[in-house]
């Protein structure tokens, strides 16, 4: 029974810092370097060859020069920014042949982590039992604050963040050096680079040339600078060593990256709600979207290229929802949680933790009420462009002094941006989709007055889109750029502003009221965690438990770095089915159809395959090899982290997950879960065969 909270095989997401605790095991997977090797503040090691990109992706350091790698979805919005109809380089690709090609991408960062340090004692001081919860929320907010004032310096590019891990029985500091000067060097056509499209995605087998290249630039002294076209190739501390050797199933690896966000530990009742109730409702709202998408989207290149980076964001978590709740059923998660509930609640008898299993289940239970109607308003009311868009003028164009005039250049900006990548149809036809969508699924008695009038007065959500575009400026690019220093009533007085307002102070109370279950909840899950690692403790004294107990714990992904291992695996994901562990260029000419545009791959690769001319690039068949999979622990975030094999040379980089496995956020099946990467090799042979830019290889340095 404790293997319901216990890590299981290549399960966990493991501080660096802390990563001497695991490193005998990873050397008894086949690992052949030290703890000091993965992280060392003292000297350089594989963490300075690692860095957060754009604040939600991973990304490696490829060479002295600063050359980065990631993953062509993660670099996918700096791509469609620099696109046109004119310069589609989303569709045709994009290489920079010197470095005075290399295309500046405004506002996109880079972060290197410079240390982790366990700060608990100075978050939590000055902390009293007899303090509320909510009283405690705020202690480790102004120590968070104090302490991060000392050690920020954006001079430098210092700044820092002071992360719960956990659920706040643990704060660790993470001080980051961040870069801004960030520059597109190449990316495939997304014929390559999303090859298989929303279809593969999730899937395996995978062939999608998940990719892109950016360069790190600094001032002369190799510090953080605004752009400038003075400033100078990054040199990095460290950087990977490429290993041209490939890979076989069984081989060791280790993936070094950001993972976003993990439940592991949550109660049955959150997990019901997640794949019973929250799940099914969001993809079939998403699908209603992502078909007026795709109908806008096949009859107009124009929208294709507005719509690309916005019909991903929103096809992304649909498809791995459906994953997600399938294996949470499939694996009878809720009913192992339930199991394991009971136990730890005959354990708990007389202890701290009675109670605590069913008071957790009533809080899930009163929180689902409200946080249903708020994922019904994230998928339906906030998705209405325009209504983001005014919103977005009302927070910065217009002051909060009424004597005060509308800020125009800031204005200019925000409708230049806006209308950039806006196509109206889209908009009102989504509108009518899920607004029908809202009134049929919301109960009478929880929906606003607002919409219930506005229903009313119009009949449906289609006569109440038409009423609304005739008569608002938010929609209407020339009406936009005629407004002036004294039209802030025009901007405030819209009924696409009036339908955010009026929606927003609907949505706000139930807000509340989630954040304040949220803090109980906090509370009893802190709780309940370390009465998960005392319960181990326990079993394992008595026999009943791996020796080491709770030390098998790993906290939740939160954006911060961490190591995950496994090794090149198969998985079966049903009877009589045996996936192999690798892809091939063959593997694509077999999906090449013209007729489609995700299966569309360009000419010259047809060519390229045609002729056999693959370079050095091959595996021991003679094929190129596209993709692998393994059994590391990933999580969103890590896309774009590298995937290193056991003598800390990349191998590949990450990009997806399998889509039988999507559930390992919540619970990590060792045969089912598997991280989807790329083969560094095919990197390589687009880089030189397709792309002919050898002026990048002569960059890196290649190992066998």
């Amino acid at each position: 029974m404790i293997t319901a909270i216990q890590a299981k095989a290549d399960e966990g997401m493991w501080l660096p810092s802390l990563i001497s605790q695991r490193i005998e095991d990873m050397q008894a997977k086949g690992f052949r370097l030290d703890a000091e090797d993965i992280y060392s503040i003292n000297q350089a090691s594989l963490k300075d060859a690692v860095v957060m990109f754009a604040r939600g992706c991973s990304a490696e350091l490829i060479s002295p020069e600063g050359l980065l790698l990631t993953n062509h979805h993660c670099g996918y919005a700096q791509i469609q920014k620099h696109s046109s109809v004119e310069h589609d380089y989303l569709k045709d690709g994009f290489w920079a042949m010197s470095r005075s090609e290399e295309l500046p991408n405004e506002g996109l960062t880079v972060s290197f982590l410079e240390r982790m340090e366990d700060v608990t004692p100075v978050i939590l001081k000055g902390y009293e039992e007899s303090m509320s919860e909510s009283e405690r929320v705020n202690l480790v907010r102004r120590n968070s604050d104090e302490l991060l004032k000392s050690v920020t310096d954006e001079e430098k590019g210092l700044r820092a963040t002071v992360e719960a891990l956990y659920y706040g029985n643990q704060y660790f500091l993470f001080v980051y050096r961040e870069y801004k000067d960030i520059r597109l060097v190449g990316a495939p056509p997304s014929s390559i680079g999303k090859f298989g499209g929303e279809t593969d995605n999730w899937m395996w087998p995978r062939h999608t040339g998940d990719f892109s290249l950016f360069r790190i630039y600094a001032d002369k002294d190799n510090n953080p600078a605004e752009y400038s076209p003075e400033n100078v190739p990054f040199k990095p501390k460290k950087y990977f060593k490429i290993s041209t050797a490939g890979v076989q199933e069984g081989d060791f690896t280790f993936i070094y990256g950001f993972p976003g966000s993990t439940q592991e530990y949550i109660h049955s009742e959150g997990v019901r709600y997640i794949s019973e109730i929250s799940d099914p409702h969001k993809v079939a709202l998403r699908s209603l979207r992502l078909d007026i998408f795709n109908k806008h989207m096949a009859a107009s290149q124009d929208v294709r290229i507005k719509y690309s980076t916005k019909k991903a964001r929103v096809a992304n978590a649909w498809k791995k929802w459906q994953g997600e709740a399938g294996g949470i059923r499939k694996m009878k998660t809720v009913e192992t949680k339930k199991k394991f509930e009971a136990d730890f609640t005959e354990w708990a008898k007389g202890t701290e933790y009675e109670g605590l299993i069913e008071k957790i289940g009533d809080l899930c239970r009163e929180m689902e009420i409200h946080q249903y109607l708020i994922d019904y308003y994230i998928e339906t009311a906030r998705s209405f462009e325009a209504a983001s868009f005014a919103a977005n003028i009302g927070r910065y164009c217009i002051p909060n002094r009424k004597d005060e005039p509308v800020d125009l250049t800031k204005l200019k900006k925000h409708t230049d941006e806006f209308f950039k990548d806006y196509y109206l149809p889209i908009d009102k036809e989504c509108f009518i989709a899920l607004m029908e969508a809202f009134d049929k699924n919301i109960d009478i008695e929880d929906k606003p007055d607002y919409f219930k009038a506005k229903m009313a007065a119009h009949g449906s959500a289609e006569a109440w889109i038409e009423d609304m575009m005739r008569s608002t400026v938010y929609v209407d690019r020339e009406r936009m750029n005629a407004i002036g220093e004294s039209d802030r009533e025009i901007l405030e007085n819209d009924p696409v502003k009036e339908f955010y307002v009026k929606m927003t102070e609907w949505i706000i109370p139930h807000s509340v009221k989630v954040q304040q279950i949220s803090q109980d909840l906090q509370l009893a899950y802190r709780d309940y965690m370390r009465g998960q690692m005392e319960y181990a403790d326990a079993l394992a004294a008595e026999g009943k438990g791996p020796a080491e107990g709770s030390k098998a714990f790993y906290p939740d992904a939160n954006l911060t770095l961490r190591v995950a291992y496994g090794n090149i695996k198969g998985y079966s994901p049903s009877d009589g089915i045996y996936y192999r562990p690798s892809s091939t260029l063959a593997g694509i000419i077999e999906k090449d159809n013209p007729e489609i545009f995700d299966y569309n791959i360009p000419q010259s690769l047809r060519d390229l395959y045609a002729t056999r001319d693959f370079g050095r690039w091959t595996d021991a068949s003679g094929e190129v090899p596209v993709c692998f999979i393994a059994t590391n622990h990933t999580s969103g975030g890590n896309s774009g982290s590298p995937v290193i094999n056991a003598d800390g040379n990349l191998i590949g980089i990450n990009f997806d997950r399998v889509w039988e496995g999507t559930m390992s956020d919540i619970d990590f099946d060792p045969d089912f879960c598997r991280n989807i990467s790329l083969d560094v090799r095919y990197v390589l042979f687009i880089i030189d065969k397709l792309a002919n830019a050898d002026h990048l290889l002569e960059e890196m340095t290649f190992v066998e």
